[in-house]
């Protein structure tokens, strides 16, 4: 491990070592450019995202051993070895780490000229899935192309996908923001048809993550404030009327409203009402790593949806807060990066990164609220922790976007070119 970050050093290494000119911006705290002549005092790289993006990482693989370790004994994955869930999700964080050292050497003038054919890419891969005998199903959604040891979900790029291209849209259409038909439509016909895609699969939690992107880089890029106001009614509405109209999401929602009925518990509420019982029984400081009870065949997909239920079980309140405050200050320092970037007058970068640290914020939200019972049930996984392949590569790819963002600026900050 420390000849790969020694390795990832001389990457962020080689800037030019020149003073830094005036810039109204601050680098991990310290301010840069206040004065004529000093040279900027920075890091060839942001330490601590890299170190914050470890410990999460590092944390989900524990608790992904942690929630499966029992799994074997259910005789439904009696042929699978203990550690089986630990390897694959080992096997996702190499594939995503070389996938995001490879990320972290393209330059983001690239991905402005390849955004819209990755967002055409994003479609065709999810009307593959749709296709009989190429997607797989699993409990009756078509979500995932199987790559053999890996099963890839299109819908995990189409987040990507959708917010590169909302970025180079807005920066593309700058001069128009203020109209809304030549502005807007255009960007919300293209979410709309990932969102057509997504629901027939379904995967409702993941339209609504691209949908608050999209909503979310619109408002950042400068939209008029009615027409993101009039914008998000719609956006209301609309989700509304896909759980009035569908049965199986209003039930959802009744067993959310009243999880402990006979009816709820066994059945729409089941989910909900073992993750609360896990929550409750970890209190202040849990019952210790490996100590869960409701990981064993009590609670499903413990290892996935659920794995915030497990830390709250084995941590207790204590290492909920934890996890919360690591998301913080992750989501926190994204933004921050997105504004340094603006303030470079770099748009595109800027809009990215901030897309990305509303990306990761919002499924978290989202993830933690379901797990607490806030929230209804919606599938989505928890950023950088729970086990998936997909996710976590894709989780990888944008975090190293983001590291590449904040590099580039420490080179014009540096008097060089990004």
């Amino acid at each position: 491990m420390k000849a790969v970050l020694q390795q990832i050093s001389g990457w962020f290494g080689g800037l030019p070592n020149v003073g830094a000119a005036e810039l109204p911006v601050r680098i991990s705290g310290a301010d840069v450019g206040r004065r004529k002549g000093t040279r900027a005092g920075m890091a060839d790289f942001d330490q601590a995202l890299l170190w914050v993006t470890v410990a999460l990482l590092s944390w989900g693989l524990v608790m992904v051993y942690s929630a499966t370790i029992a799994m074997p004994d259910n005789p439904h994955f009696s042929h699978y070895p203990r550690t089986h869930y630990l390897m694959m999700h080992v096997l996702s964080l190499t594939v995503g780490f070389v996938a995001a050292l490879i990320t972290f050497q393209i330059p983001l003038k690239t991905w402005e000229k390849v955004a819209p054919w990755l967002f055409v890419a994003s479609l065709l891969l999810l009307m593959l899935v749709l296709i009989p005998h190429l997607g797989k199903s699993v409990n009756g959604a078509y979500r995932w192309i199987p790559l053999g040891l890996i099963n890839f979900q299109p819908s995990e790029l189409a987040k990507l996908a959708v917010l590169i291209y909302a970025a180079d849209y807005m920066v593309r259409k700058m001069e128009v923001k203020e109209r809304f038909f030549r502005a807007v439509l255009p960007m919300a016909v293209a979410v709309a048809v990932v969102g057509v895609l997504l629901l027939a699969e379904p995967d409702m939690g993941a339209f609504m993550v691209i949908a608050v992107i999209a909503m979310g880089i619109l408002f950042l890029g400068g939209v008029n404030a009615r027409m993101f106001f009039l914008i998000s009614a719609v956006m209301v509405v609309a989700f509304g009327l896909m759980v009035g109209m569908n049965s199986w999401r209003r039930e959802r929602i009744f067993a959310y409203l009243d999880p402990w009925t006979a009816s709820n518990a066994l059945g729409k509420g089941y989910q909900l009402s073992h993750s609360l019982i896990a929550v409750g029984r970890g209190e202040i400081f849990g019952v210790g790593l490996g100590g869960s009870v409701e990981k064993l065949h009590w609670l499903p997909e413990a290892h996935t949806d659920f794995l915030l239920a497990v830390i709250a079980e084995e941590f207790g309140l204590v290492g909920v807060v934890c996890v919360l405050g690591l998301f913080f200050w992750l989501i926190r320092r994204i933004m921050h990066i997105g504004r340094q970037s603006i303030a470079l007058d770099r748009v595109f970068a800027g809009l990215v990164a901030q897309g990305i640290g509303i990306w990761i914020g919002f499924q978290t939200f989202i993830n933690v609220g379901v797990n607490l019972g806030a929230l209804p049930t919606k599938g989505l996984t928890l950023p950088l922790m729970s086990y998936g392949g997909s996710a976590i590569l894709m989780n990888l790819v944008t975090i190293a976007l983001v590291l590449r963002i904040d590099y580039e600026n420490r080179q014009l900050m540096r008097g060089g070119r990004a």
